[in-house]
């Protein structure tokens, strides 16, 4: 049997923010207690509270957030004897005081990483104890600065390629493929009751799942504690099918991982590129056929992209106990990504809440998923 909801007569009134004459509508994280946490990628100006509704919308909705930027080694740790944690330390404040799961995104990644970490004075590539030191003293710095506070930590980032071979990336190149099992022990070590997270994309495909899998299993088998799998979840109209996410969330669960979606957008918008990847070096020109809701989202295609958010939570619920959280990569249209990537100067419409923070009939789906999946 599945878990009951509150009452549906008990609902959180939100009222300021679906306008005046709505009908209060209970919120996601109350709407999904039971199953997982619902979370969102926040930007600084929506922790600092310069934009007061989206502050509220943020309080209102969610219960679990990630850090956009802020914590990637560019943004925290851009000189190698100079930190930045001022920003990540009201992101931290936030959450505790909202009583909020925190997350922090990411520890080791290929990308948004400066050069210096992986060079000397002169440029040349550093040996492999250099970068391990610095690696380690990174993650003590980082990690070791919000023990007890964050509680779950995106360790390593998108270290497999789409075979599902380990990426030849300068941390690979330098430390050799040991360098993902480091990671782990030492932000274990740093904090040894935070979550450990390994994230990636296109997790859904099976060649790359499959390198996912034995990445884990490998690690695991050396004792090394990994929590979780992240599924980045930027997924299309078309991709992946409900068959996909469900295969792979079921075989992430068999290895005795649980998974969580990490930065789940929708994108409506026609394709630039036959790839699924979600590479940020990806770029193209603007074009007038790439970008054609400029003025709004038609009608058909608002329904459309409802009915996915719907598939995928139904699907989402079906394996509850397997997953922990989901988190959208962002909180209105306006605060997405993919307003620029791939292409520069789009108008996406890839989440819940549109541009005035109201909601669309894809957040009334999504509600309507886990008070019908009851």
């Amino acid at each position: 049997m599945k878990k009951n909801l509150l009452s549906p007569f008990v609902f959180i009134l939100v009222g300021s923010l679906l306008g005046p004459g709505t009908q209060a509508q209970p919120t996601l994280k109350d709407a999904y207690q039971n199953d997982f946490l619902i979370g969102s990628a926040l930007k600084e100006s929506q922790f600092d509270g310069d934009d007061p509704k989206e502050t509220a919308l943020i309080k209102a909705q969610f219960n679990s957030i990630s850090p956009a930027n802020l914590l990637k080694w560019e943004a925290v740790h851009p000189g190698l004897d100079s930190y930045n944690f001022a920003p990540a330390d009201r992101y931290v404040e936030f959450g505790v005081e909202n009583h909020m799961f925190i997350v922090g995104h990411v520890l080791i990644w290929h990308n948004q990483t400066p050069r210096w970490v992986f060079q000397d004075g002169q440029g040349n590539p550093v040996d492999r104890n250099t970068l391990l030191a610095r690696m380690r003293a990174h993650i003590f710095a980082v990690v070791g600065r919000y023990k007890g506070k964050i509680g779950g930590w995106d360790v390593v980032n998108e270290a497999l390629d789409e075979g599902g071979r380990l990426r030849q990336s300068p941390w690979f190149k330098i430390i050799g493929e040991d360098y993902i099992a480091k990671a782990f022990e030492f932000a274990h070590e740093a904090d040894p009751n935070a979550q450990l997270y390994y994230n990636d994309y296109s997790l859904e495909n099976s060649s790359k799942r499959l390198g996912a899998i034995a990445l884990i299993q490998k690690l695991r088998s050396q004792g090394i504690p990994v929590a979780g799998v992240g599924l980045q979840g930027h997924y299309k109209l078309n991709w992946p099918s409900t068959m996909q996410l469900d295969q792979t969330i079921e075989a992430f669960a068999q290895i005795g991982v649980k998974v969580n979606l990490t930065e789940l957008d929708m994108d409506v918008l026609p394709p630039a590129t036959r790839s699924q990847a979600a590479d940020i070096t990806m770029n193209f020109a603007l074009q007038a056929k790439l970008n054609p809701y400029t003025n709004g989202l038609p009608d058909s295609i608002q329904q459309n992209l409802a009915k996915r958010y719907a598939d995928l939570f139904a699907v989402l619920v079906k394996h509850h106990k397997d997953v922990n959280r989901v988190t959208f990569w962002g909180v209105t249209d306006a605060d997405s990504w993919l307003n620029n990537w791939p292409v520069r100067g789009r108008t996406a419409y890839p989440l819940l809440f549109d541009r005035n923070c109201q909601p669309k009939p894809a957040f009334d789906a999504v509600i309507q998923t886990a008070r019908s999946g009851k």
